[in-house]
């Protein structure tokens, strides 16, 4: 609804997870806990990444591009809505949701880019092995990571100018436990219908046509897989690729609905829901999907860990 009187104060109000829920109680102790998890298993990702030198290639350099993201991802929400459930402080200022805002779009804008990358790489690294090296280089790496993160902050920026110079006119009360565009453009008395399409837009931008290029690639990758004569390479192949098409299911099929959806079809309930998965539960799967399903990173671990038990052994 357009005009209205907008109001005075600048503060908004985070309503929280779930508030009318029983047991909340014991939602938000779990949640606290999958961020440790997240936390400690992205941590461990990039420390493996970093010591050992069988995972300097180029694969595991946009690897850990991705825990650094989801690290960033959590910890830009799950931190806010511990602090205001158990000091019981909802009000969160106008500056703080807006760089909530820019965070969640620059970060989750670089993720879909960065797994665009990710599946051209197994494309590569598959399809045209003797050139890989030429191909992905750490030149090219590098300029893959610098795109994925201006991409997210070029959307982010469009989205964060737009939602926090809407007018609220009335309750700035935000049913969410963080500050997220569809819910501000809800309580916003302006008609956002015109924005809506804009976000439709940038959806297919950043969310179908990265999807659409990543089943292409897989869809070569397999192709070359049926011709693999050798079971262990063929093995090997579709145990990396299908843990990338698992992260990618588990983090784009809730974006095509939380933002290429009628606002006005999702409950506030709904999207608090696909928000815990997209933000608290798909940053914890990520290292341990990537990790159980490959064998790289548990020789790393398993060295790693051995190193340090020897060295324990010697002192």
């Amino acid at each position: 609804m357009e005009g209205g009187n907008e109001t005075l104060t600048s503060d908004f109000i985070l309503m929280g997870l779930f508030p009318n829920m029983r047991y909340v109680t014991f939602l938000i102790y779990t949640i606290i806990l999958i961020y440790f998890a997240s936390v400690t298993g992205n941590f461990i990702l990039l420390l493996l990444i970093w010591i050992d030198l069988r995972l300097h290639t180029p694969m595991y350099f946009l690897l850990s591009q991705l825990s650094v993201i989801d690290l960033a991802l959590i910890s830009s929400t799950v931190p806010k809505m511990a602090i205001s459930f158990f000091s019981g402080t909802r009000n969160i200022t106008h500056f703080a949701c807006g760089t909530q805002i820019f965070f969640f779009f620059t970060l989750g804008g670089a993720e879909c880019i960065l797994l665009t990358f990710m599946a051209y790489d197994r494309y590569v690294a598959v399809c045209n092995p003797l050139r890989y090296a030429v191909i992905v280089n750490q030149g090219v790496c590098l300029q893959m990571a610098t795109v994925s993160w201006i991409g997210g902050i070029l959307a982010s920026t469009a989205h964060t100018s737009y939602t926090m110079s809407l007018p609220i006119c009335g309750s700035r009360e935000i049913h969410h436990f963080y500050c997220e565009m569809p819910a501000i453009m809800k309580i916003s008395c302006k008609d956002t219908s015109r924005y809506e399409l804009v976000v439709f837009v940038m959806g297919i931008v950043f969310i179908i046509i990265p999807f659409g290029l990543i089943m292409a690639s897989y869809t070569l990758i397999f192709l070359t897989v049926l011709h693999m004569n050798s079971p262990q390479g063929r093995n090997k192949v579709l145990a990396t690729c299908s843990s990338h098409l698992t992260v990618v299911s588990l983090y784009l099929g809730p974006c095509v609905y939380m933002y290429m959806t009628p606002g006005s079809s999702h409950t506030s309930e709904q999207e608090q829901a696909v928000s815990v998965f997209c933000t608290v539960l798909t940053p914890m799967l990520n290292p341990l999907i990537y990790s159980l399903r490959n064998k790289d990173v548990v020789g790393a671990l398993q060295r790693v860990l051995g190193k340090h038990s020897v060295s324990k052994e010697n002192a």
